[in-house]
């Protein structure tokens, strides 16, 4: 968009095209991942304060995210009054915080090893993905929690942190992140965790509610039924114990034809979650893939609208502020005109 808009919104807009680009040609580093250096300083500020208590959570919580933050606001600050360094801090801001290629990769890793029938690999191959029980589970089990994985992470993993991005520039990516990968460190119900790790998991929820809902929209409109899509969405999503992963899974089941949901073994326990699109058909090792390229569908439609929304913004604030200068500019004519 040359010419159009403030340097920071094309900032934005290149950055974060170019930082999703890396991320597809190049997915995440073998070693020396920003996110992984995160958690583990998370994990040696958790060993110093954590106690069976919310409010040590809850401090916890504010350091590690607000120190992510913090620093990338730090990082943007430096490089603010220069474009071609804020478009590489962004571009690398975005490719360190998205993870949609790994997300397909390794759904397409599994998908291939039940192809096979290679139960054993799949197996072996799914805690790379989520968090359940994989010996509990058997071969359409694990094709189901494969979908329901690239649902919810396309979300997690990307369109929540370009609406962050948006929102907030740097510091928004960073920070989004942050409480994602704080959430997956100590925001489970076990419990060692549940009342420290409280304050990540409520602060994901908060953080993560409008990347959910245009996940769910932009899958309504990126598969092969819209109106199934929505109307799964309606009937389905507030049922769905998480507040952001209901309306994504339902959206993608509707949008996909199938069914998720149902009996799942997570973390050494077995819930009992409602069924999504109890209408569609079982999840066959085929909607891996299907599922795979309707994620790569939803980042793309992320992109433009979060970069469509950033322009929007800046373009109605100093189309409001045109008009702020312009009554300014009236009521002091008016009142020299008074005077004389």
């Amino acid at each position: 968009m040359p010419g159009c808009g403030s340097a920071a919104e094309r900032v934005f807009a290149y950055g974060a095209a170019a930082g999703l680009l890396g991320d597809l040609l190049f997915g995440d580093p073998r070693r020396g991942h920003p996110v992984a250096a995160f958690g583990r300083a998370a994990g040696a500020v958790e060993g110093v304060l954590r106690r069976d208590h919310r409010g040590w959570g809850a401090l916890h919580t504010a350091v590690c995210a607000g120190g992510a933050a913090g620093l990338a606001a730090l990082a943007a600050s430096a490089v603010r009054h220069r474009p071609a360094a804020s478009f590489a801090l962004t571009a690398t801001a975005t490719w360190a915080v998205v993870g949609g290629t790994s997300l397909g990769r390794e759904a397409r890793t599994i998908g291939a090893a039940l192809e096979t029938g290679d139960i054993d690999a799949a197996r072996e191959r799914l805690p790379h993905l989520c968090g359940r029980d994989p010996q509990a589970l058997d071969g359409q089990q694990i094709a189901r929690a494969v979908v329901e994985s690239v649902a919810e992470n396309t979300s997690d993993a990307v369109v929540g942190a370009l609406v962050w991005g948006a929102v907030a520039g740097v510091p928004g990516l960073a920070g989004f992140r942050a409480v994602n990968t704080l959430d997956a460190m100590v925001g489970h119900k076990s419990p060692v965790y549940r009342r420290f790790g409280w304050a990540s998991a409520r602060l994901d929820d908060v953080a993560g509610w409008p990347g959910a809902r245009l996940t769910a929209a932009l899958a309504a409109v990126a598969g092969g039924d819209p109106r199934g899509a929505l109307r799964a969405v309606r009937r389905d999503a507030h049922r769905h114990p998480s507040p952001n992963a209901g309306p994504v899974e339902a959206s993608f089941a509707g949008a996909l034809g199938v069914r998720l949901g149902g009996t799942l073994a997570y973390g050494g326990r077995t819930e009992h979650r409602p069924v999504l699109n109890a209408g569609g058909r079982p999840v066959e090792v085929a909607d891996i893939e299907r599922a795979v390229r309707l994620s790569q569908r939803v980042t793309a439609l992320a992109l433009a609208a979060c970069v469509g929304g950033r322009f929007a913004y800046g373009a109605a604030r100093r189309a409001s502020g045109r008009r702020a200068a312009g009554i300014r500019v009236s009521g002091n004519r008016a009142s020299g005109r008074g005077r004389r």
